[in-house]
């Protein structure tokens, strides 16, 4: 499924083809699947607009819906709206058990507002009641108790096959480009594995993903199915198609239901898998028979899939944490090989392993300075250098500029790089200066691989005997590509770790070029360019605390109009609690004594900018201080993913108080335990969740936690109200 023949038309519902699937409008479906009923009403009057064609007899209603007011039809079902005429009701549908027709039949009522007005109500037959407390415990222990993401999905596809009893189970993951990889499977033994199978980022046009981040759970019971219209078709509120984007029983595509018949495939159950607000992947359950999936059991698959989230995102942020302790001993053997060698460069090539391990790499140069110091297989000298113009016309060093460059397949994007694939295939690239030519690089070589995909993904389109026999492919036998030319892909650990050591060099060298400096007077004016125009706030003083340079990056962190600065001395009238800077300014010239510590600037408004300061004295000879380098990191951002935590906490402690008129006492003991269990999970990923290579992504990353934890609430609430509703009916 493709989106070759891009002429902007997003065609309406149904009227797709290959070529422009990726546009189809799937959620203005108008129409839906037969095993349940839809209703429309405009409010207060609780008035139907709109009603599926089957709403009469399947409802078993004696007038026609369409124009009559709920009290009318089902005064049950309209007393239990109107307890939540007052909720939201525009993220998470809310669910009601109602006797509706004549005789009166038990039907689950899900209510929600679309983003243009009205109430939907859609009503399915009730199902059994659903043990909740004890299915869901169990299962939030095994995923909990997860060391790993690939112990983590293998424990999904168990959990979700125990309870949705579908032939089979996927935990299906998303890579960078979008392709699909079933990463866990559990299925009946007489199906033939997917286990390993990479699907097309096309099989999932952009405009579904989209749905499955807003509508979690999806069902289709039966790909035979009949669509029933919606009537009218057109809303009368107003006047367009009506918004089914959480509809359960919105009608699929096309074009989907030929992909899953093409498959064998007669049920299918999709629950989303969100990470920090993005698609992750999916639970993806196949059945060969059609099937229904009751309402309660579809809220228990959504929390479940909450829960996994929260704890993939604290595996990842471990997995980044770990690689950031590495960094940090890199660091520290630099920072003591200057002290004992003079330059820091040794203590990334003396040891191999050193530099290569961390990032998975085979090879490892360091241009510098029109130098080049290397490790490992690399290309030649000669090589190396033309890389290094190539990484400069790509604009990698330019202020501003990305940063870091990954590829596994440097001749695909540089055919003249042809010649290097035996060792330089994969090449990952980071900057460690903004001037030209700097640069450390990793490289792996050619790993010639066979790739299994889901049916050959080159050929999705199978043509019969006319146009209209266009299809999506029929084959999914597994259909082996030969990857040649590649190297090993390389994973977001590895690119994290890149990225923090080069990071870590540019301190680093930012640093020793202000050492230099003092060291060697003579070639001041070639050093100080380099360092005032780095991104790092650098303040260079001499032995007597004149100060000598300040970086650009440190005058822009103070406010407009500063005093302008002579000395060190001069410094504390910057900062909230100047005597505090003050007494550790004078201990680092008074004593030797270096400073680590935070500190608070005075911003442009008189507010206070958290900077983390790192001061050293420089040594000529054993007590002789040259002068001094101080170095000011701004720690908002770092600051902010604190305070993301804390917010996290408070909401925690919040979430915990139940208010117990609100629900039986027994549901509010099934409430506070499930709810204990669902709040150590969450603890448990913000302690994980540790400051990364991207700081700022950090607070956003806890703040999904405490998104998840308030709608994993909701759902229990919901989940819990419902069956508080079926014991007291």
């Amino acid at each position: 499924m493709t989106d070759a023949l891009h002429d902007g038309h997003e065609p309406a519902f149904g009227e797709a083809d290959l070529s422009n699937c990726e546009r189809e409008q799937i959620h203005l479906a108008g129409s839906i699947q037969p095993h349940g009923a839809l209703l429309v009403v405009r409010e207060p009057e609780l008035l139907v607009v709109q009603a599926s064609a089957n709403a009469q007899a399947f409802l078993g209603l004696v007038a026609a819906p369409l124009g009559a007011r709920l009290e009318q039809l089902c005064p049950d079902l309209a007393a239990r709206i109107r307890a939540h005429l007052g909720d939201a009701l525009d993220v998470l549908p809310v669910a009601v058990r109602c006797r509706v027709g004549d005789p009166p039949t038990e039907f689950d009522g899900l209510l929600h507002r679309p983003p243009a007005g009205g109430l939907i109500i859609e009503l399915e037959r009730a199902g059994a009641a659903v043990e909740l407390a004890g299915a869901f415990e169990q299962a939030l222990q095994r995923i909990v108790a997860s060391a790993s993401v690939r112990v983590l999905c293998d424990e999904t596809a168990r959990i979700f096959r125990g309870i949705t009893g579908y032939d089979r189970v996927m935990v299906y993951r998303f890579d960078d480009e979008g392709h699909g990889e079933v990463l866990s499977e559990q299925k009946e033994p007489k199906l033939d594995p997917l286990l390993g199978n990479r699907y097309p980022a096309s099989d999932i046009p952009q405009i579904a993903r989209r749905l499955y981040e807003r509508n979690r759970v999806r069902v289709l019971v039966d790909v035979e199915y009949e669509p029933v219209p919606i009537l009218p078709r057109l809303s009368p509120l107003t006047g367009g198609e009506l918004d089914m984007s959480l509809c359960f029983t919105r009608s699929m595509s096309p074009i989907h239901i030929q992909y899953l018949k093409n498959m064998g495939v007669c049920a299918t159950l999709v629950v989303s898998l969100l990470v920090g607000e993005r698609l992750w992947g999916l639970v993806a359950c196949h059945h060969y028979q059609p099937r229904i999936f009751q309402y309660e059991l579809r809220g228990v698959c959504e929390l479940l899939a909450e829960v996994v989230g929260t704890r993939i995102a604290a595996l990842e942020s471990f997995a980044q944490s770990q690689a950031e302790l590495t960094v940090r001993r890199l660091e520290h053997r630099m920072v003591e090989t200057i002290s004992r060698d003079g330059d820091w460069r040794s203590a990334l090539f003396d040891s191999a392993q050193s530099i290569l391990e961390p990032v998975g790499a085979s090879g490892a140069a360091l241009l510098l300075e029109d130098q080049v110091m290397t490790t490992g297989e690399v290309p030649s000298t000669d090589q190396l250098r033309e890389i290094g113009r190539w990484l400069d016309r790509k604009g990698l060093g330019e202020s501003g500029g990305p940063g870091l460059f990954a590829t596994a397949a440097l001749a695909l994007d540089e055919p003249a790089f042809a010649p290097l694939t035996g060792v330089a295939s994969g090449l990952v690239a980071a900057t460690v200066s903004n001037q030209a030519g700097e640069y450390l690089v990793w490289f792996r070589p050619e790993q010639v691989r066979t790739v299994t995909w889901g049916g050959n993904p080159f050929k999705p389109v199978m043509i019969g005997n006319s146009p209209s026999d266009l299809s999506p492919r029929r084959s999914f036998a597994k259909w082996h590509q030969l990857v040649e030319g590649t190297s090993e892909p390389w994973s977001p650990a590895s690119l994290t770790t890149a990225r923090l050591i080069g990071d870590t060099v540019t301190d680093v060298l930012v640093q020793f070029r202000s050492v230099s400096m003092l060291i060697a007077q003579h070639q001041l004016d070639l050093v100080r360019g380099q360092v005032q125009s780095s991104d790092q706030a650098v303040i260079v003083a001499d032995a007597d605390t004149r100060l000598l340079m300040t970086s650009q990056a440190f005058e822009a962190l103070l406010p407009a109009g500063a005093v302008q600065l002579e000395r060190l001395e001069d410094l504390p009238r910057l900062f909230h609690s100047p005597m505090k800077v003050l007494r550790r300014l004078h201990e680092l010239v008074s004593r030797a004594q270096t400073w680590r510590g935070e500190a608070e600037l005075i911003t442009q408004d008189g507010g206070a900018r958290p900077v983390l300061v790192r001061a050293d004295p420089v040594f000529s000879a054993p007590r002789k201080v040259l002068g001094f380098v101080v170095v000011l990191s701004d720690m908002s951002e770092r600051k902010a993913a604190d305070a993301a935590r804390r917010r996290l906490q408070e909401r925690i402690v919040e979430t915990h108080r139940f208010s117990a008129g609100r629900l039986s006492s027994r549901a509010d003991l099934i409430y506070q335990r499930l709810l204990s269990s669902v709040v150590e999970n969450a603890q448990l990923a913000a302690l994980e969740i540790t400051d990364g290579v991207e700081v700022s992504r950090m607070a956003e990353l806890v703040d999904s936690v405490r998104s998840s934890v308030e709608r994993s609430a909701q759902l229990l609430e919901l989940l819990l109200q419902h069956s508080a509703s079926l014991d007291r009916d």
